[in-house]
């Protein structure tokens, strides 16, 4: 994460220099105590800011917004699963009213997180800012000069040569810049040649955080302008992207109905296969949805399949498949006789094995006299039926033996009274429940072709097949291309800042009596990694067969041994 430390600095102290008599504090230049004094406005405000763009504040922030999203995984949030969450405010009538004030039902909304949220942004910025402009300073410098004592580093060669000094530090240099170091030849004093290298690790800790950074803006402009809604589109009919087509529609903050792009589908047909045996039975192995678009206001219609975890991209969307079920086709007449109601009723699945609820509605519907006298029907449907002691249960998903069980209501069904109403749920309280003779609740267990006839000559209604159904969800996300190269970029930083290390080589040619010259080979690297010893030893071999050792020395090519013998 990001640290307020320089990211590098030519004028350090390597382990090979001595201490000076000026790093000793003396009593003279000992700073003299003084009475604490306030820091002030401008002091509360630069401590503020030093401490918000710390490594370890921005740990901590990490680690709250990781915190912070929980809640969301746990309780349904509204924008996204409303059906859900009106159940879980029915089943903890005593804790929904306080999850509800700590915004627990919307958490991505909520003030406590945005705070969060838009801590951890600043404090990114402002970490990443002022190191990228160190860092390009950094670039630009001089590679740091070579400690005066070479040979009290781990990794050192020495050895005494004839040759010349300038050729000497040259061809060092030219050494190293084939191996990809930032050289520089200092042919004052002593002589030396400095080398950098291993900077790519800097630059990976700056792009993962600003690939962070890229991938928060991200985050914020989807949850801004992007657009979120559900369809359940039966068999044969067809969808178009306006707001009044979806079931449920969440838009971003800023985004509007002007913001959906102009594309329709059509559902041609669904298929679902189920495992037959094993201990997986009853699992889907596959689903497909068989659909035909088209993009734009009159644009060609094409054809597509759409699986799950396989969406299809149109108008710049995404079309998902999130589930399906199935929808009785039914027909209920009235008391004359007449069709009062004719089409599939999609029934919501309610377990594994898609035992499925649903109502049918007929508010037309008539009675003998010709008055006005609705009909709802309400129940379940069970793919492959079973009955047992404690009731009707389906036992396959597939429709192998499929049955519609249904008792029935006659009067008011509300759809008049201009309050929005659930098609999924049957509203009885302004309705009469039909009876048998001896006065148990009326109701019919239907296989396909059976017909179900009501009381009293009320009406009738028919199972006449089945459908199937399948829900989509359409979202738009406009940083979906930079939150995916921003999660790319910030994996290859990763990899760059862990794998890659700083490294440093220093050469000095020393001039000595009789046209030699004593020629140090040192490198440094704070990770202390084999690697750096490698490369000592191979720019010292490489500069031994330039200018080799005289034939009375021996070489010293020294790693981690404490004590080293000079060649003369």
């Amino acid at each position: 994460m990001c640290q307020t430390r320089p990211v590098a600095t030519n004028n350090f102290r390597s382990l090979a220099d001595p201490p000076t008599q000026g790093d000793a504090p003396t009593s003279e230049s000992a700073p003299q105590a003084s009475e604490p004094q306030g820091l002030g406005p401008a002091g509360w405000l630069r401590w503020g800011w030093r401490s918000l763009t710390t490594m370890r504040t921005a740990l901590v922030l990490l680690l709250l917004l990781a915190l912070a999203a929980v809640p969301g995984s746990l309780v349904p949030q509204e924008g996204r699963q409303p059906a859900q969450a009106a159940d879980f405010r029915k089943r903890y009538p005593d804790l929904a009213p306080l999850l509800d004030k700590l915004g627990f039902f919307d958490v991505y909304a909520s003030p406590w997180f945005a705070a969060v949220y838009l801590l951890l942004f600043i404090s990114l910025a402002g970490c990443i800012v002022p190191r990228t402009s160190q860092y390009v300073r950094t670039l630009r410098s001089r590679p740091p000069t070579a400690p005066s004592r070479l040979d009290r580093l781990p990794q050192h060669a020495v050895w005494t040569a004839s040759a010349d000094r300038g050729e000497a530090l040259l061809t060092a240099g030219d050494l190293l810049r084939r191996r990809r170091f930032r050289v520089a030849v200092d042919f004052e004093g002593n002589g030396s040649v400095a080398g950098e290298k291993g900077y790519l690790r800097e630059a990976g800790n700056l792009v993962f955080h600003t690939a962070l950074f890229g991938l928060l803006i991200a985050l914020a402009v989807g949850s801004l302008f992007g657009t979120t809604g559900q369809k359940l589109v039966l068999e044969g009919e067809s969808f178009t992207n306006t707001v009044t087509q979806y079931d449920d529609f969440t838009p971003g903050t800023l985004a509007s109905a002007d913001s959906l792009q102009p594309f329709g589908f059509r559902l041609k047909g669904f298929s679902a296969r189920y495992q037959r045996s094993g201990p997986q039975r009853g699992t889907a192995s596959s689903f497909v949805a068989k659909l035909s678009y088209t993009e734009g206001d009159g644009g060609q219609e094409r054809t597509a399949r759409v699986e799950v975890n396989k969406p299809l991209e149109v108008g710049g969307s995404k079309v998902f498949l999130v589930g399906h079920g199935y929808a009785p086709v039914v027909t209920v007449r009235d008391g004359k006789g007449q069709v009062a109601w004719q089409g599939p009723a999609a029934f919501l699945p309610q377990d594994g094995n898609l035992r499925s609820v649903g109502v049918v509605k007929a508010p037309d519907a008539r009675d003998r006299n010709g008055k006005r006298d609705g009909l709802g029907f309400s129940g379940f449907f069970l793919p492959t039926v079973q009955l047992t002691k404690n009731g009707w249960f389906s036992s396959f998903p597939a429709t192998d033996d499929p049955v519609l069980v249904l008792t029935a209501y006659r009067g008011d069904l509300g759809m008049d009274s201009g309050q929005p109403q659930n098609v999924y749920q049957l509203d009885s309280s302004r309705m009469t429940q039909f009876r048998e003779t001896d006065g148990s609740p009326f109701a019919k267990a239907l296989r396909p072709g059976d017909r179900m006839k009501l009381p009293g000559g009320a009406g009738s209604l028919t199972f006449d097949g089945i459908k199937q159904w399948a829900s989509f969800q359409i979202a738009r996300n406009p940083s979906n291309s930079t939150a995916l190269w921003s999660s790319v970029a910030m994996g290859l930083g990763l990899c760059a800042s862990l794998f890659v290390r700083r490294r440093r080589v220093w050469v000095r040619v020393e001039p000595m009596l009789g046209g030699r010259v004593r020629i140090v080979v040192a490198g440094l690297d704070p990770g202390g990694t084999e690697r750096t010893a490698e490369e000592v030893t191979e720019l010292a071999d490489e500069l031994r067969e330039r200018f080799p050792a005289l034939h009375n020395a021996t070489p010293d090519v020294n790693t981690p041994e404490p004590v080293h013998q000079e060649q003369k």
